[in-house]
């Protein structure tokens, strides 16, 4: 498995765009995706019980027609909360593409991330399209132009692409996300949109992703809130000419293990971007009972407020990670857990058996001061371990969302 240049357009067949439609003020702001022969399609979608006009027309897609082959984003405007008017747009605007592309409208798929509660100006996403589709293009330069239309408070694009072998056939999955805040377990303002070239019925498709987003995006917070547009999409065309995959067995896990590596990256660039943060912070449990406690104790630490902000200030206070692993509802002897700090300036043990070592202070703050840090705890009750992304809580936070509308 080797990671390549590129995102979305590495994998044979797939082509992309991004343009500014007007939507936001001077930048891009509207992406699309295309395949040039039909695709198997997957999803995965917010949990939050009010879903977005997009996440809806896509469920009924993804869950009920037999493939995709186009995918078009904007930004800016989250389309939710929009009632029928809303869905009534996202119809609207398959049926503009689809004519534009020469497609059934029943293979186009759309998302939208920005405020919630705005309709959609639909004569500015008519203009998007047509300046969308005649930009299509394979190169590398198109994926990165349409990783940059799907950004809203993101600092940077955020795009991946691997390479693998599935029967000695070279197979590639490429992806590109979005997100940035309203970021929570259970997915979020995030949007992922991933693309392969591998051969895999749509069941087992379904599956590969359902199963590694439990891993990968629902191990992501940077605020605690569940978004209402949260989407993963997931295309495959078949064209590396692979043998298709239709149960489990070696190719399956080799997919499953190019498919989270590209997850993995993706979900730690959102954690790392989350709004005003200055640090990556990734917390790893080791030694639980099972791996859904190892999960828990993991998103209980990333979401603690107060362990962020002492992140944020550079602060080995382990006593919040302690007290918040004792609050995530996990039973465990708080005086057999070993805590650690890492990032690139060491690692430190912190605490053994629950009990504070004699580290060094002036170390401690020098490895919470990289833009990557790790919190390892290890409760020796078992062999299973989970790991979480977030970020520190910072001043900068509060600006970005008191004014996000204005």
């Amino acid at each position: 498995m080797k990671v390549i240049e590129g995102g979305i357009t590495a994998p044979k067949g797939f082509m992309a765009s991004g343009v500014y439609a007007g939507i936001k003020k001077e930048k891009k702001d509207m992406a699309l995706i295309y395949s040039q022969s039909p695709c198997v399609a997957a999803g995965t979608f917010t949990k939050n019980v009010v879903k977005a006009a997009p996440v809806k027309w896509d469920m009924d897609i993804v869950y009920n027609q037999p493939s995709a082959q186009a995918i078009v984003c904007n930004s800016g405007i989250a389309n939710a909360c929009t009632g029928t008017t809303g869905l009534g747009y996202c119809k609207e605007t398959v049926e503009y593409l689809a004519d534009q592309l020469n497609i059934s409208e029943t293979s186009v798929l759309v998302a939208s991330t920005g405020v919630i509660g705005k309709q959609l100006p639909m004569d500015k996403l008519r203009n998007g399209i047509e300046l969308l589709v005649p930009e299509l293009s394979d190169s590398l330069a198109a994926g990165s132009y349409a990783a940059e239309a799907i950004m809203t408070t993101d600092t940077q694009a955020k795009e991946i692409a691997v390479t693998f072998l599935l029967d000695e056939v070279p197979v590639t999955i490429g992806g590109m996300c979005k997100g940035s805040g309203m970021i929570h377990p259970n997915m979020c303002t995030m949007l992922s949109f991933l693309t392969t070239d591998a051969a895999i019925s749509k069941e087992m498709l379904q599956e590969l992703l359902s199963e590694n987003v439990d891993d990968t995006y629902n191990m992501i917070s940077v605020d605690g809130d569940t978004s209402t547009n949260d989407t993963v999409l997931l295309m495959a065309n078949g064209l590396a000419g692979n043998s298709l995959i239709h149960q489990k067995g070696e190719n399956y896990q080799k997919f499953l293990d190019a498919l989270n590596l590209v997850n993995i990256w993706l979900c730690r660039r959102i954690a790392g971007d989350g709004e005003g943060a200055t640090a990556l912070f990734e917390v790893k449990i080791l030694g639980a009972k099972t791996k859904k406690e190892a999960a828990c104790l993991a998103k209980s630490v990333i979401t603690s407020n107060l362990t962020k902000t002492a992140i944020f200030g550079h602060d080995a206070n382990w006593g919040r990670i302690l007290c918040a692993m004792g609050y995530s509802g996990v039973i465990f002897d708080p005086e057999k857990v070993d805590l650690y700090f890492e990032s690139t300036a060491g690692k430190l043990k912190i605490i053994e058996d629950g009990v504070a070592t004699d580290y060094s202070e002036e170390m401690a703050t020098r490895i919470l001061s990289q833009p990557e840090v790790t919190a390892i705890a290890d409760i020796k009750m078992g062999d299973m371990e989970a790991t979480a992304w977030g970020c520190d809580l910072t001043y900068e936070y509060v600006r970005i969302n008191a004014d996000y509308r204005s």
